[in-house]
């Protein structure tokens, strides 16, 4: 982008986590918390909008010193900064049970995620083991695939097989009458919340609870559930380590996660477009 364009001025941030904040290995990137600190130091304030359970965020909004609400589940859980829930949006129980048959139907594995619970169809199948330790407790056995019996926030279909992974999400698009958002959070973990549970009803929801306009709003992230708040928000940025389909939806590409990128994004296009406003003005 020219350097000339007109640009918002930025009063949030709302950042991704896998991906963006985290690198490869789940750790917090190198540059990541001073940059926070630098945004807050500006008078600019930023949370977390992840596709991840409270329990998976909470000791990233301490070690960030996070002070916003943020939002799990891909935004269907909004929690405040003593962890105490703003808002809940399940799944109806109609279509929970038509998207869990689907999944399984594609032959993923089924993960079901309730507000206090996380439910595995397959105790041995990928990535649930490491999960287990990043949860810091077991997951629980599916005894029962009636979806009527959970509070469902965010059911995921999981495998290794990435293009069985991808049909599953375009198959799901095409089924009529289901209010679902359906996207991957990763290559493969396909994410389905209620429609209005998605990182772009986020933005639009905190721009509400904060008082501040989207445009006034900056995006971050790497994935498809990403790309959905860069639609909603004044300047959106794609790592480096994105698709190029993402990357080709941002306003921005920054480095990869590898690389300290949410860091350079802060200081180029964040802190660094700041200055040069304040400079012009």
């Amino acid at each position: 982008m020219a350097d000339s364009m007109v640009k918002p001025r930025i009063t949030l941030v709302l950042s991704d986590v896998d991906g963006t904040l985290l690198d490869p290995e789940k750790n917090l990137t190198p540059g990541a918390p001073a940059a926070v600190r630098k945004l807050k130091a500006a008078g600019i304030r930023f949370t977390l909008v992840s596709a991840r359970p409270p329990r998976l965020t909470r000791q990233l909004l301490r070690d960030l010193h996070v002070t916003e609400p943020s939002a799990c589940f891909n935004g269907a859980l909004l929690i405040g900064p003593n962890g105490h829930v703003l808002h809940q949006l399940p799944m109806r129980a109609a279509d929970a049970q038509i998207v869990a048959d689907h999944i399984c139907k594609c032959k993923l594995d089924l993960w079901i995620y309730t507000p206090t619970d996380w439910y595995v169809s397959n105790l041995i199948g990928p990535h649930v083991q490491h999960q287990e330790g990043l949860m810091q407790d077991k997951a629980t056995p599916l005894h029962s695939y009636d979806m009527s019996q959970y509070h469902v926030l965010k059911l995921v279909g999981v495998s290794d097989d990435y293009e069985a992974v991808r049909r599953a999400e375009t198959e799901l698009g095409k089924l009529p009458g289901l209010a679902i958002s359906a996207t991957r959070s990763s290559d493969y973990y396909l994410d389905v919340t209620h429609a209005d549970a998605n990182k772009g009803e986020v933005v639009l929801t905190l721009s509400k609870m904060l008082g501040i306009p989207t445009e006034q709003i900056a995006t971050i992230g790497d994935m498809q559930t990403d790309a959905l708040m860069f639609r909603k928000s004044g300047i959106s940025i794609a790592m480096g380590n994105a698709s190029d389909d993402v990357k080709a939806q941002a306003t921005f590409v920054t480095k990869s996660n590898t690389e300290d990128g949410f860091a350079y994004a802060i200081e180029q296009f964040i802190l660094g477009a700041a200055e040069k406003q304040a400079a012009a003005d």
